[in-house]
C-alpha cells in the first residue's frame, strides 16, 4: 500500500512539473509614461468630470430631454442588458467553485440474457424458492432508485478562482461600458439640442434678412417708376431675394432632422421638440478645470472599461495555466434502491459512495497550448486597448482646451463685425436713397451682415460644442 501511494505522489509531481515546463508567465507589459499636466498647466481643482450633467447642463427643457433619453434610449437599454449577462456571467463562476448537488428518481426494468453472466448471476433476484431456474431466468428484473448526487472540483491551482475574478472584472467593464454610452449619450443630446436652437436662430437672422430685402426691392422698383433705378437693379434685388428664401427652406428642413434625431435618442417617434431661446442668448455651461491626466484616467469610462478588460483578460490567462495542472474530483451519492417496490423505503437499500480521482490533460494538451496562447494573446490587445483609449483621452482634452480658447476670441471678433456691417447696412440705404451709393453697394452690404450673422452664430455653437466635448472627454459626470 505504501508503494501505492509513493507511485501516486511522483505520478502527481510529475504532471505538475511537465504543466509548468510548457507555459510559461507572460511577458512584462509595456508601459506608457503619462504626462503631469495638460497644455502647460498642472490644475489639479475640480474638473468637468466631477460636474454632474444637471448642473453643467443649466437649460431646464435640456435637462428633461437629457432625463428622457437616459430612461428611453434603446442603446441605454441594451447596455443595462449587456451588465445583467455578465452579472450573471459571475453567478455562473461563482457556482463552479461550490459543490453540486442534484435529485434523481428513477425507475425500471430489465431482462438479462439467459446465458449472459448478468443473467446468471441475478437469476435469484425474485427470493422464490417455488419456481425454476428458467423462469427465474426469464423474469423481468425491476429497479427502483432514489439519490442525492454531488460532484465538486477543487479548485487546487486557482482555475476557478482565476475564471471568478475574470467574470467579476467583465462584470465591472460591462458597467463602465453602460457608463460610457450614457455619457455618448448626453453628449449627443446635448449637441443635437444646441444645433437646433442655432438653427432657430439662423432661421430667425434669415427672416429678418427678407424683410430687409423686400423692403430694399420696393424701394428700387419705385425708383425704377420714377426714371432713378434700372431693370438691372430690380432683378440683383429679385435675385438676392430669392436666395434668401431658398436659405430658409434649407433652414427649415435641417431642424426638421435635427427634431427628427433627438426623437430617435429619446426613443420616441416625432414630435415636437420643446427648446429655450436663442443660441445667442444661451449661457455658456461652467468652466471647466481639465485637471491632470491622472484623474482623467480615473473618470473616463472607456479607459476604465479597457482598464478592467485587462484584468480580466490577465485572470484568463492564469486559468488557462491552471487548465495544465491536474485536477481533483469529488463525487458523492446517497440514496436508496431496490428490485422491490416494497422494499424501496427499507433502511437495508441504503446505497452510497465517495470517490476521489486526479485527472490530468494527456492527449488534448496541444488544445490547451492554444487556449493559453489564445489568452495571452487576448491580454496583450486588451493592454494595447487600454493605452489606445488612454492616447485617445488625452488628445481629446488637449484638442478641447486649445479650441476653447480659439473660439472665444473668434467669437468676440465676430461680434465686432456685425455691429460694423450692420451699421454699414443702415449707411448703405440712406446713401442709396440719396443717390450717393449704387445699389450694388447695398445689396453687398445686406449680402455681408447676412453671412457675418450666421458666422457669428456658427462660432457660437461651435463653443458649445467644444464645451460638451471637453466635459464629456474628462470623463462626464457620472
Amino acid at each position: 500500500m505504501r508503494h501505492t501511494y509513493k507511485l501516486i505522489s511522483l505520478f502527481v509531481i510529475g504532471l505538475a512539473l511537465s504543466a509548468c515546463k510548457v507555459v510559461s508567465p507572460p511577458a512584462e507589459s509595456d508601459t506608457l509614461e503619462i504626462p503631469t499636466q495638460f497644455i502647460h498647466t498642472s490644475d489639479s481643482s475640480q474638473y468637468g468630470g466631477a460636474v454632474p450633467w444637471k448642473e453643467f447642463f443649466t437649460d431646464e427643457h435640456l435637462q428633461n430631454l437629457i432625463a428622457e433619453a437616459i430612461l428611453n434610449n434603446p442603446d441605454q437599454k441594451i447596455a443595462i442588458q449587456r451588465v445583467d449577462v455578465a452579472r450573471a456571467g459571475v453567478r455562473i463562476a461563482k457556482g463552479a467553485m461550490l459543490p453540486s448537488v442534484e435529485a434523481t428518481i428513477t425507475g425500471g426494468q430489465q431482462r438479462f440474457g439467459k446465458y449472459t453472466m448478468d443473467g446468471v448471476g441475478n437469476f435469484d433476484t425474485n427470493f422464490s424458492p417455488n419456481i425454476n431456474e428458467d423462469q427465474r431466468m426469464a423474469e423481468h428484473l425491476p429497479d427502483y432508485h432514489t439519490a442525492l448526487l454531488s460532484s465538486w472540483e477543487i479548485d487546487l491551482w486557482g482555475k476557478l478562482r482565476n475564471q471568478k475574478r475574470a467574470a467579476a472584472a467583465r462584470l465591472l467593464a460591462t458597467e463602465q461600458g453602460r457608463q460610457l454610452v450614457a455619457t455618448t449619450l448626453v453628449a449627443e443630446v446635448a449637441r443635437n439640442y444646441y444645433e437646433l436652437v442655432t438653427l432657430d436662430n439662423e432661421l430667425l437672422i434669415i427672416e429678418k434678412n427678407i424683410q430687409l430685402q423686400e423692403r430694399a426691392l420696393e424701394v428700387v422698383r419705385a425708383q425704377k417708376e420714377a426714371g432713378r433705378a434700372t431693370e438691372l437693379a430690380v432683378k440683383q434685388f429679385t435675385a438676392q431675394l430669392i436666395h434668401t428664401r431658398v436659405l430658409d427652406v434649407d433652414i427649415r428642413q435641417r431642424i426638421f432632422s435635427v427634431e427628427t434625431t433627438i426623437n430617435f435618442l429619446l426613443g420616441r417617434f416625432n414630435q415636437p421638440v420643446v427648446r429655450n431661446q436663442s443660441i445667442l442668448l444661451q449661457p455658456l455651461p461652467q468652466k471647466i478645470n481639465s485637471g491632470i491626466p491622472a484623474q482623467m484616467l480615473r473618470h473616463r469610462p472607456d479607459i476604465l472599461q479597457a482598464e478592467l478588460q485587462m484584468q480580466a483578460a490577465h485572470f484568463n490567462v492564469l486559468a488557462a495555466r491552471s487548465a495544465f495542472m491536474p485536477s481533483l474530483n469529488i463525487t458523492a451519492a446517497w440514496g436508496l434502491q431496490s428490485f422491490d417496490v416494497s422494499k424501496w423505503l427499507n433502511p437495508a437499500s441504503l446505497t452510497y459512495g465517495l470517490f476521489g480521482g486526479l485527472t490530468a490533460p494527456i492527449f488534448y494538451r496541444n488544445q490547451l497550448k492554444a487556449e493559453f496562447q489564445r489568452a495571452n494573446a487576448e491580454q496583450r490587445e486588451a493592454l494595447y486597448t487600454f493605452q489606445k483609449a488612454v492616447l485617445l483621452g488625452y488628445q481629446e482634452v488637449i484638442t478641447n482646451l486649445n479650441q476653447i480658447n480659439a473660439l472665444q476670441t473668434s467669437s468676440q471678433l465676430k461680434q465686432q463685425e456685425v455691429t460694423v456691417l450692420s451699421e454699414g447696412v443702415a449707411t448703405s440705404n440712406d446713401l442709396y436713397i440719396a443717390g450717393m451709393a449704387s445699389y450694388l453697394e447695398v445689396i453687398t452690404a445686406q449680402k455681408s451682415v447676412l453671412e457675418a450673422e450666421l458666422q457669428l452664430t456658427e462660432t457660437r455653437k461651435a463653443q458649445f460644442f467644444t464645451m460638451i466635448n471637453l466635459y464629456r472627454a474628462l470623463g462626464g459626470g457620472w
